[in-house]
């Protein structure tokens, strides 16, 4: 599963945990190739893994997605190191780093956020490069909002979905919930219910409302697929600490499997329904087309790269594309 959801809505992001580990990981460990580890304090009782290839040049740190860990670069991480001195950092939550109480405060964006800062100063990074893979565009967001000058630019390795960027125009029901959700907490935490409260419950509310109508229009054009099970405690705190993100202000690179590979889900009961597989691929295709034109045109400056029929860990379906992007990219940078 991946995180680019297209049939069953956002909460099954949490199904990429156990695929993507698989999927990505074991390839990424085929190379043999040993990064050393060190584990980095990023508040007290905390510590991330921090993987480092070596090299020399401009730091070079890879996020991972959602149920991944840094190991997932094993294959791809050690190409850039005649250039660069190449890291990466193991979220929160997930294989050796500390797993902290699955509350939303724990796993929020600025939580995130703040774990990359702890590291970047603890290695005592000089404005490296991010490049984060899915929901790690929360991360590099988060970046491009609260301190771009920190770093040399950022590289969306098929990350610019929801969580990267928000498309005012078409809105993300997931979010729009999540802000729904925001306000009730703040009446529970002593806002003043008042007209201005009020008012601006309506418009979140009559927000989700409209995408929730939308969302329910395409799903029925798709096939019918069994329900999600219980999302895991530790995806669904970082899908609760959600936020919107509407542009960055570092330099950025938009690379993107698109249209994506989709025939990991032709399998089952879709094996020998054209008709449902034809319906999955234009809807692949209509989605990611429309977030990565708005990524681009929110931000003129951001080159998007499209990758046809690349997986989710687009880095792994197609390495050498993904290398050339990044490079040509990093090699502009100030």
């Amino acid at each position: 599963m991946q995180c680019r959801m297209i049939l069953v809505g956002c909460l099954s992001i949490v199904l990429a945990v156990p695929a993507a580990v698989h999927a990505g990981e074991s390839e990424g460990r085929s190379s043999g190739s040993r990064p050393s580890v060190q584990f980095v304090t990023v508040e007290p009782g905390v510590k991330l893994e921090v993987l480092d290839w070596g090299g020399t040049g401009r730091p070079l740190v890879f996020l991972s997605g959602l149920g991944d860990t840094a190991h997932v670069y094993e294959q791809f991480a050690p190409q850039f190191t005649a250039h660069h001195h190449v890291y990466g950092i193991t979220r929160r939550g997930f294989w050796a780093s500390s797993k902290p109480e699955p509350t939303d405060a724990n796993y929020s964006a600025d939580r995130l956020g703040e774990d990359v800062i702890a590291v970047i100063d603890a290695l005592k990074l000089d404005r490296p490069v991010l490049a984060g893979h899915s929901i790690a565009g929360e991360e590099l967001s988060w970046m491009g909002n609260r301190y771009p000058k920190k770093v040399a630019g950022l590289i969306y390795l098929d990350a610019g979905d929801y969580y990267g960027f928000y498309d005012q125009a078409r809105g993300n029901s997931w979010l729009d919930m999540l802000e729904v959700k925001r306000r009730l907490d703040a009446l529970r935490a002593g806002a003043v219910y008042d007209g201005a409260y009020r008012e601006g419950l309506q418009e979140s509310v009559a927000q989700l409302d409209k995408e929730l109508l939308l969302e329910e229009k395409r799903l029925a054009a798709l096939p019918q697929m069994p329900a999600p099970p219980a999302p895991p405690a530790i995806p669904l705190a970082v899908l609760f600490g959600e936020e919107k993100f509407t542009k960055v202000s570092a330099p950025a690179i938009d690379i993107v499997a698109c249209p994506d590979d989709t025939t990991w889900m032709f399998r089952g009961p879709l094996e020998h329904d054209a008709a449902g597989q034809s319906a999955i691929k234009t809807d692949d295709l209509e989605r990611c087309m429309a977030q990565s034109t708005a990524f681009g045109a929110a931000m003129p400056w951001v080159p998007v790269v499209r990758i046809a029929n690349g997986s989710h860990h687009v880095f792994v379906s197609n390495p050498e594309l993904v290398m050339r992007a990044m490079n040509d990219f990093m090699a502009k940078l100030p």
